[in-house]
């Protein structure tokens, strides 16, 4: 069937080529006698003048003279470029360019005219001597009118034909380029040169235009996977059939995330309608050129000449540039085109003054792929050699786009292959088919998948690495129990919300909002670094401190670029110093007060509008109403902790691996030393160093010094009620320093 098709196109060009040769061959006969009549016009001394074209001689002047005002002196009587072949195929090239821009004989044969130097550079020389200077090679408009008007009113008539709002001007079939060396050149100086996209079209060039090629390509009508979106093709396809009889040229509107199959889409709905699709990346078209309206005007046309699907990828771009979108929206106006614009924001972009209106788009909305096709993906792409644990476990964490899957699945290969390559001895005498056989590890997959979240997050959050585990943290057993509760609702949320079909009753809050509320250094921080580890993801800290601003609305822009960047990460989030925005929760006495409740009223629609897992840190509590707790999933109080768990932490911040000396009296320092678990891991890590420095194991001198520094750290003052039998060391070092 291909090699069938392949053959009908070839076919197809060899008739339209012929039709090319045939009209230049009737040019040939023009031209030959237009030449003939040059000789008589010009007189043969003339011709042989090695300077003919360089000096005008008084001979000349006086036969210039004789002529009559705007006579065409090569007109050959009763000979026209009309019997240029056409066909009844509306699809052939040149039929189609004339029955879609109402183009006249004339037209034609002008455009005929200035085709000729593209196809053979002969027709160069020929021009040069009709036009009596070597170096007038491309047909001017005085040239053209000469060879095909018959009398002073064809000649003016035929003139008209290249004014500004004449078909083959208007829709830049034809270019009008200026003679270099005159100054304000008149109309009938200048050159004509058909465009580079209507030479590509008579000639049926294959891929896009130059002027285009940076940023378009273009693709033939192939099928594609469709991803599960059979039922969305169906319809888009009975649609656009529908439409395209009637001579309407449908807008379609495809926003969702990356990845989502918006591309594959565009590609199978080209392919059931039978047009090639031209894709143009309009991030990069925006990198390439200030002259919007015109690279827009031949992208649409380039669609046209092609017959294609127009396919305008990452619209989202030309939101930022005013000038671009203008560009876009009103080529869109224009244009007759049937065009797909894709982007990842739900709305629209449209300006006040333009002449486009979002009504007459229709918009289609690709949503992130649900539990069961995430499974679906992962099966596709992994194969048979996939386990149902991993595959379950990966789909229930990370809610990836089928797009970001593939992608994954492809890095987690390659780092598997990498590690069986640098790990291996034998590598170099293996069986060619052992590259096929390796597959990557669980947690190849997990870091992949982590890898495609991380996109748009990274300059607004800093990542914290995830080391902790259950083993690390000390807290009474209900902070415990709630935290174990919150990886559950994390890791069964497929469960409940897909399977059960809790999605459908609720429009929002399906994430999960949690607050940490304790005093710094009670193990918020580390708690939800043992969430981030548990669950397998990446945990993103924000200062909230830092977003707050004194400038109306700014906070809510800052907060809003957040959770834009975070949607899709599959990322938990972690909100430091949220007492900074909690601290202004208050009675309304004036409009600051108002202001600051109206922030912590933003941060709850944002906490409810998105669909990961976020947790804030503070220790005012008590700052908070009803409103906003009623709206959290989880609180968790991080108690200070009393002598049994200093007891359990102090001894947990030391690794297996540390020197401990015997004289160290754990019960002394849970007992004497009331301070939480971020104290006592500076004072472990101090007294490390400290021994390290003096060459020996850690002793209890090493950690009382290291308490001391700490206490002055906190502005607490070293007593012997408090330091009891090492006080004397801490004084004695101090007088020693």
């Amino acid at each position: 069937m291909e090699d069938f098709t392949a053959s009908v196109r070839i076919n197809a060009r060899k008739a339209n080529w012929s039709a090319l040769l045939t009209g230049l061959q009737h040019l040939d006969s023009l031209l030959e006698q237009a030449c003939l009549i040059a000789q008589d016009v010009y007189g043969s001394q003339k011709i042989a003048d090695l300077f003919r074209g360089l000096h005008i001689s008084h001979t000349e002047v006086e036969q210039l003279l004789g002529v009559s005002p705007m006579a065409s002196l090569l007109y050959v009587e009763p000979f026209r470029l009309k019997p240029y072949p056409t066909t009844d195929d509306e699809t052939e090239p040149l039929t189609w360019l004339i029955n879609e821009y109402a183009l006249s004989l004339f037209d034609v044969d002008a455009l005929m005219i200035a085709l000729a130097p593209e196809l053979d550079l002969r027709y160069e020389r020929l021009y040069a001597y009709l036009q009596d200077d070597v170096t007038r090679k491309r047909p001017s408009v005085d040239l053209t009118l000469n060879l095909l008007s018959a009398t002073t009113e064809d000649r003016l008539a035929n003139l008209a034909r290249f004014a500004s709002d004449a078909p083959l001007i208007k829709h830049g079939l034809l270019q009008l380029i200026p003679e270099p060396s005159h100054i304000q050149p008149s109309l009938l100086a200048h050159y004509l040169k058909p465009d580079e996209q209507v030479v590509r079209l008579l000639l049926e060039l294959p891929g896009v235009s130059a002027s285009l090629a940076s940023f378009a390509s273009i693709q033939p009508p192939e099928l594609q996977s469709s991803d599960g979106a059979e039922e969305l093709l169906s319809a888009l396809t009975v649609l656009v059939r529908q439409s395209l009889p009637a001579g309407y040229a449908l807008k379609l509107f495809f926003h969702g995330p990356s990845g989502v199959g918006k591309l594959n889409t565009a590609k199978e709905l080209a392919a059931s309608i039978h047009k090639p699709l031209l894709i143009v990346d309009l991030s990069k078209m925006v990198n390439s050129t200030r002259d919007f309206d015109e690279t827009f005007k031949r992208i649409f046309r380039e669609a046209q000449f092609q017959n294609a699907l127009l396919y305008l990828a990452n619209l989202d771009d030309l939101g930022q540039d005013e000038q671009a979108l203008r560009g876009l929206l009103t080529n869109l106006a224009a244009s007759n085109v049937l065009a797909i614009l894709a982007g990842t924001q739900p709305q629209f972009p449209v300006l006040p003054q333009s002449n486009y209106h979002t009504g007459e788009v229709i918009a289609i909305h690709f949503p992130p792929p649900a539990f069961a096709q995430r499974q679906s993906y992962w099966w596709d792409y992994l194969g048979n050699n996939a386990q149902k644990q991993v595959v379950d476990d990966l789909a229930a964490r990370f809610r990836l786009t089928g797009g970001q899957i593939r992608d994954a699945i492809a890095s987690a290969r390659n780092a598997a292959l990498w590690r069986a390559i640098t790990q291996s001895s034998t590598w170099e005498t293996a069986q060619e088919d052992t590259l096929p056989r390796i597959q990557p590890t669980r947690e190849d997959l997990l870091t992949a998948a982590r890898e495609q979240s991380r996109h748009g997050i990274e300059a607004l959050a800093r990542k914290v690495e995830s080391n902790y585990t259950w083993d690390d943290i000390v807290l009474p057993h209900d902070q415990l129990v709630q935290l174990r509760e919150i990886c559950n609702q994390a890791r069964y949320r497929h469960i409940v919300y897909d399977e059960w079909g809790f999605e459908r009753k609720l429009h929002l809050g399906r994430g999960l909002s949690v607050l940490f509320s304790g005093l710094s250094g009670t193990g918020k921080t580390m708690a939800a670094e043992v969430l981030a580890h548990t669950l397998a993801l990446d945990l993103y800290k924000i200062d909230l401190s830092q977003i707050i601003s004194k400038y109306i609305g700014e906070t809510e822009k800052n907060l809003d670029r957040i959770f834009q960047a975070a949607e899709g990460t599959n990322a938990i989030l972690f909100f430091d110093e949220a007492d900074a925005l909690f601290g202004k929760r208050s009675q309304v006495h004036d409009a600051h007060d108002r202001y600051a409740n109206i922030e912590v009223g933003y941060l709850l629609q944002k906490l409810e509008e998105y669909d990961g897992i976020v947790i804030l840190a503070t220790n005012l509590r008590n700052n908070m109403d009803e409103a906003f707790t009623r709206r959290l999933r989880f609180i968790v109080e991080f108690p200070f902790p009393d002598e049994p768990y200093r007891g359990s932490i102090w001894r947990k911040q030391f690794p297996a691996a540390a020197p401990l000396h015997k004289d160290i009296d754990f019960d002394f320092l849970a007992r004497q030393f009331r301070v939480a678990g971020g104290n006592i891991k500076n004072i472990v890590l101090n007294a490390s160093f400290l021994a390290a420095s003096d060459e020996s194991s850690i002793h209890m001198k090493h950690l009382i010094l290291a308490a001391r520094r700490e206490f002055h750290k906190m502005g607490v003052i070293c007593t012997e009620a408090t330091f009891g039998e090492y006080f004397a060391l801490i004084t004695h070092e101090h007088a020693t320093r």
